[in-house]
């Protein structure tokens, strides 16, 4: 008897996507996630899996707001090039994604305060808005920037 689930069904990344190379930690057991940059906009995605689900076969609430979290905070890497917490993180739940659903979201920056970033961010499937909510998220610590940070540049200049 194995414990392995099915491997995911092939499926084609909508255009502008691309795989985020995060394999450490957490994000290992929650993905893959995917980003889109556009100018100064990005959105973040996954493709719900069985592993995401509840018992009703329906994206399980706490891998939502994994990625809320993650989508929403996200902006303070493009911004500030740094590792950042979560200070708070106030959601409203107001539909679900089903297994093979695309989920986005992206978020707005309202403030900067005393090193926090207030942002308010949307999570959806197609036109159907699944959360929607705000975050508090500190800067802690920074590191070299990456591609799709304001202060990268190409060969690291």
């Amino acid at each position: 008897m194995s414990d392995d689930i099915a491997a995911p069904a092939a499926f084609e990344i909508p255009e502008g996507y691309t795989a985020l190379d995060w394999r450490r930690g957490f994000v290992r057991q929650i993905g893959p996630l995917y980003r889109r940059v556009e100018g100064d906009s990005y959105r973040m995605a996954f493709r719900v899996e069985e592993q995401h689900t509840n018992g009703m076969k329906n994206a399980h609430g706490g891998m939502l707001m994994s990625f809320a979290d993650m989508a929403w905070g996200h902006v303070v890497s493009v911004e500030t090039s740094s590792y950042w917490v979560t200070v708070r993180l106030t959601i409203d739940f107001l539909s679900s994604a089903h297994t093979g659903d695309w989920v986005e979201g992206a978020s707005e920056v309202l403030s900067r305060d005393d090193d926090l970033y207030i942002v308010r961010g949307r999570i959806w499937v197609a036109d159907r808005t699944l959360l929607t909510g705000t975050g508090v998220f500190k800067p802690i610590q920074r590191r070299d920037p990456r591609p799709g940070e304001k202060a990268y540049t190409a060969g690291g200049e």
